[in-house]
């Protein structure tokens, strides 16, 4: 079986990823469910050409020795896609995401002039999260997109790997690829103090050296944007400072608290007519009050202040997924699966469930 068609299939259908394994039917992810693309069985041979395809020697050299390899890979006419070559009990397995050939506007992805207005900023950190798979790439390829467009910078991209392909436009766009330009984020971080950056894009910020380098780049000048898995503003805000050691915390809130702009959590959910997927986003821009709260260690309170700063563009992930409710975009079910606060959610939907 050749891989490359499965993928071609793939993309036609819609796939956001695409599953392939010794012993197993190919599958993709289609509208937020696993489904079969193809009823033939995958043989070792088969994968192991697709891998053969797809990385160089001395990557397949690594995956003999047992190590899990990360890459991107184009395909003409089907896109980029961001791969992960692993191994399990049935033998080699490939997982791809697919990454458009076309970076969206912010029309397509329905953007506020709240999350839009945060590609002006001169410095700070804006942190982009959600789990795997929630579009945290496609909104920062965006925002990029639109700095390159609008104002006249040097951005470097540090990613695992390079996703989207930007056009240089107005500015200067350095894409780095870890393991490949450079050897982890850290260093690329380090090291991009020296190469003159305005924006810096951080793909994601793994551990402590990484979070703190990147602070210290937002605090002395530089828009960073970076990724982390966490489901809401107060819980990111705690995950940065918690990865500090606890004689580290106290100053580590205060450098935040002048750093941050924003955090922007975001969740895909299926749309109700069952055809695709659509973005609830939870938005919070840091006030005065917000920076005070983070600075205090009051976390806790901060969905409060979200609530009150609806004028200033801010959004609860359940007001986000009331709106998508309300408005018949998505299920009350679906809505209810993805809030952190459900009983919050209800109180908010016109028809009670």
């Amino acid at each position: 079986m050749d891989i490359l068609e499965v993928l071609k299939g793939a993309v036609t259908k819609g796939a956001s990823d695409v599953h392939i394994a010794v012993g197993m039917k190919p599958s993709a992810r289609i509208h937020g469910d696993i489904v079969t693309v193809d009823e033939a069985v995958l043989t070792e041979q088969d994968v192991r050409k697709g891998i053969d395809g797809i990385i160089p020697k001395s990557q397949v050299e690594r995956f003999e020795k047992g190590e899990e390899i990360d890459c991107g890979y184009s395909l003409e006419g089907h896109g980029r896609f961001r791969v992960n070559i692993y191994h399990e009990k049935r033998g080699c397995a490939i997982a791809f995401r697919v990454i458009s050939s076309n970076i969206p506007t912010p029309e397509d992805i329905g953007l506020p002039d709240s999350i839009l207005n945060l590609t002006k900023y001169p410095k700070g950190m804006v942190l982009v999260t959600g789990p795997t798979g929630s579009g945290k790439s496609t909104l920062l390829a965006c925002l990029i997109d639109q700095i390159t467009r609008n104002r006249k910078a040097h951005i470097i991209t540090i990613e695992d790997p390079i996703e989207y392909l930007f056009d240089d436009n107005n500015c200067i766009v350095s894409q780095r690829e870890v393991g490949v330009h450079t050897g982890s984020f850290t260093n690329a971080l380090k090291y991009a103090l020296r190469q003159d950056p305005d924006v810096v894009l951080v793909g994601e910020m793994r551990d402590l050296e990484t979070i703190s380098t990147a602070l210290t780049m937002a605090e002395t000048g530089h828009l960073v944007f970076a990724t982390l898995h966490t489901t809401d503003a107060a819980q990111t805000v705690d995950r940065v400072i918690d990865v500090f050691p606890a004689y580290q915390q106290q100053q580590v809130r205060m450098q935040l608290s002048g750093a941050l702009r924003a955090v922007i959590s975001q969740e895909l959910l299926p749309t109700a007519d069952g055809q695709g997927r659509v973005a609830a986003r939870e938005v919070m821009i840091v006030t005065s009050a917000i920076a005070n709260l983070i600075r205090e260690g009051h976390t806790h309170q901060i969905y409060s202040a979200i609530q009150t700063g609806k004028s200033l563009g801010m959004c609860s992930m359940e007001n986000a997924l009331a709106d998508l409710c309300n408005n018949g975009l998505v299920t009350h079910e679906a809505a209810v699966a993805k809030a952190n606060n459900a009983e919050a959610l209800k109180s908010y939907l016109k028809v009670s469930v």
